[in-house]
């Protein structure tokens, strides 16, 4: 959203910038780690880390800081007031109960896509737990919401971009890319097979409400032999699509 100079508060947007610097590549950092993650002086994360924890976000040794569980007061919050996770769930509930599968509800965020509801325990198996966040690009649901894009926005989101490769299967060339990205715009859906993470094989299609807006990605985490492209077809799209026409007037 754009915002006039005078109204953006410069040190909140650093200290969210420190936050978000954690990851699961780097569960805990120092000054010079949060400087060099957050575009900061040593000095300026220095001061973001300490007051972080001295509000009780973080925790430390002294030199080391890592996430505490009051952060999760955010992503609680958003879980228990946002309206698309709670429409979204006893579908997911449902799908899975009917198919033994494992269905998620993915959003959008930058270059990343973000588990906002999901099925069951079994997708824990796959470490894709509720607010996990994954490379969109090497993602169903990601590519799904790619393609959802008008061609400018898609062509502005691949400005400058290097896709990094997360597997052996990864597209990582740019035209290979935009190839794929306009292959799902045509089919209205995307399979993913062991590109984000060896052993995860996806297929997904997009939630959109009345609009004809996507605002989520519905997908279903399944074995390879069932994403061969006759099983694709006959079983898995039947299902995806039954549910997002179901959900549709009600996002």
């Amino acid at each position: 959203m754009p915002i006039a100079r005078a109204d953006f508060i410069a040190g909140m947007a650093k200290g969210l910038a420190v936050l978000e610097s954690f990851d699961t590549q780097r569960q805990r950092l120092n000054a010079t780690l949060a400087a060099e993650r957050a575009g900061l002086t040593r000095a300026a994360a220095r001061r973001h880390l300490l007051t972080l924890a001295h509000l009780g976000y973080l925790e430390t040794d002294g030199s080391w800081f890592w996430l505490a569980p009051k952060v999760l007061r955010f992503s609680g919050s958003y879980l228990a007031s946002s309206r698309l996770p709670r429409i979204i769930q006893p579908t997911l509930n449902r799908l899975a109960g009917q198919t033994g599968q494992s269905f998620s509800a993915v959003v959008l965020d930058g270059d990343q896509v973000v588990i906002v509801a999901r099925s069951g325990s079994a997708l824990m198996a796959y470490g894709l737990h509720l607010g996990a966040r994954m490379a969109a690009h090497a993602t169903s649901t990601g590519r799904i919401l790619l393609a959802a894009k008008s061609r400018r926005d898609f062509n502005d989101w691949m400005k400058g971009r290097e896709l990094a490769r997360m597997t052996s299967h990864t597209v990582v060339d740019a035209r290979s890319f935009r190839a794929l990205i306009e292959q799902v715009r045509r089919q209205d859906y995307c399979v993913a097979d062991e590109e984000h993470e060896l052993g995860v094989h996806a297929a997904a299609v997009p939630l959109r409400n009345m609009e004809g807006q996507a605002v989520a990605a519905l997908n279903v985490v399944t074995t390879r032999r069932r994403l061969d492209p006759r099983t694709v077809e006959n079983e898995l799209l039947p299902v995806l699509l039954e549910a997002a026409r179901e959900l549709r007037p009600l996002l």
